[in-house]
């Protein structure tokens, strides 16, 4: 682009001086492209050279197949459905075996699984938003601010999480998975937040969070681009460990009979093995405890697994490692073939 700037002299003559200024657009072709290697291609390089975080994805995946699928597909359970008090693996009618009443337990286990996972996603995303939120704010914004919101979290930190739960599991009697999940984290998010204020303290000070401030750059758009960005990796690895916090919270309150039972849920799986059932007492249907504790286990597995494999993945110099490991060979490989192999 060319600017033109009119000079006089003590003349009167007039001089036009043209200035050449260049202007750099980024294409949506690279904006697109640089987004592919940032988010895509690099933390799948990490991903796929970690075994935990490929075991934790693929068990992941089968859960989510089982909720969108094989509901679809397995039949619903239901009284008689079955023969009664089928062993495991004794008929392909009943593939893990059925209860007395002739439920079939993999219909029980199956059509339990998109409530649960509804549950454990509510209440992980729940206590990490809130967490995120406070901490940040609270972090960044310190004086008055800091305060109100350290007390508040100071107090949901002294209340006994799980008979606080009861008493809201009793008194609002929630009927959606979604809204016993964020009962179940209602005041978990507490330490994650006085963890994420402690960060963002430090990040505060930083150099380009300084420069940013200096330029006028609003708090909201400092958040959002120069500090939770560098919180990811520590806010990722927590919303896993809620996840699997959700799970035993919650199997455990349906067991004791304090969430609502007409959820199909594997902690009512267990809650009828023990006091319906008997399970535990030595009449061989230990079965009956066995099988939906299988689920339990390796859902739980699954996120403890992810959770390891994304703290690899968000660290930017293990990225950076195995994007030039990856590159490097690409041009070996590049040089190998246009050197007809010699």
């Amino acid at each position: 682009m060319q600017v033109k700037h009119t000079d006089s002299d003590t003349d009167g003559e007039e001089f036009v001086f043209e200035t050449q200024t260049s202007t750099v657009e980024t294409s949506r072709s690279e904006r697109l492209r640089d987004f592919y290697e940032e988010f895509i291609y690099k933390p799948g390089l990490v991903a796929l050279d970690d075994s935990r975080t490929l075991i934790g994805g693929v068990i992941l995946f089968v859960f989510i197949l089982i909720a969108l699928v094989g509901t679809r597909v397995y039949p619903a359970p239901v009284t008689n459905q079955v023969e009664r008090s089928l062993k495991p693996f004794e008929t392909m009618n009943a593939p893990l075996g059925s209860n007395p009443s002739g439920t079939d337990l993999l219909a029980q286990v199956i059509h339990a699984t998109p409530s649960m996972l509804i549950l454990v996603t509510a209440g992980a995303v729940f206590s990490t938003f809130v967490a995120v939120f406070t901490g940040t704010v609270a972090g960044y914004k310190g004086g008055t601010t800091d305060r109100v919101i350290t007390t508040i979290s100071d107090i949901a930190m002294s209340i006994p999480g799980l008979p606080l739960v009861m008493v809201l599991a009793v008194t609002i009697k929630p009927e959606n998975p979604a809204v016993v999940g964020i009962l179940l984290t209602i005041n978990y998010w507490s330490g994650l937040g006085r963890a994420i204020r402690s960060q963002v303290l430090t990040l505060r000070e930083e150099s380009y969070v300084e420069a940013s401030r200096t330029m006028g750059v609003s708090t909201r758009r400092i958040l959002t681009k120069d500090i939770i960005p560098n919180l990811m990796p520590y806010i990722l690895v927590n919303f896993a460990f809620a996840a699997r916090y959700c799970i035993f919270a919650g199997v455990g309150l349906y067991y004791l009979g304090v969430l609502p039972a007409d959820l199909a849920n594997w902690g009512l799986q267990l809650d009828s093995a023990y006091n319906d059932y008997s399970a535990l007492v030595g009449s061989g249907s230990e079965y009956l405890v066995i099988v939906p504790m299988i689920p339990i286990a390796l859902l739980s597995l699954s996120l403890v697994l992810l959770a390891q494999g994304l703290d690899r993945i968000f660290n930017p110099r293990v990225r950076t490692r195995m994007a030039g490991e990856s590159e490097s060979i690409e041009e070996d490989d590049d040089d190998v073939v246009h050197t007809g192999g010699v």
